[in-house]
């Protein structure tokens, strides 16, 4: 067995770096939903409770704290949130992507 390895960033987008697609969505869904999760912990709210404070079922936060936000859009996130208390602020910054990164295509960067 070799000692070499190779030692490689990721992107910060673990979505990305799996080659998903949606990565950057996946990730700003992924963000939301552990605030949520963040703020039921914080407060030791079961998601009974959580339904009671929210008017949000229970079902939801459930499948919110086992990852499963296929149903969810970042707008439905983002109002759990704001019936949580909590403020959401987005900064979005917008770069070129990199050569390959759609479909294999290369565009020319403007």
């Amino acid at each position: 067995m070799s000692d070499d390895f190779e030692l490689v960033h990721g992107s910060g987008n673990v979505f990305r770096d799996l080659g998903l697609p949606n990565a950057d969505l996946e990730q700003l869904r992924s963000i939301l939903a552990a605030e949520i999760i963040h703020v039921l912990d914080r407060r030791g709210l079961t998601v009974r409770k959580a339904e009671e404070l929210t008017g949000i079922a229970a079902a939801d936060f459930s499948r919110i704290r086992r990852a499963k936000l296929g149903r969810f859009t970042v707008d439905r996130l983002m109002t759990i949130l704001a019936r949580l208390d909590q403020q959401v602020d987005i900064n979005v910054d917008v770069h070129p992507r990199n050569a390959g990164d759609i479909g294999g295509e290369t565009h020319p960067r403007l």
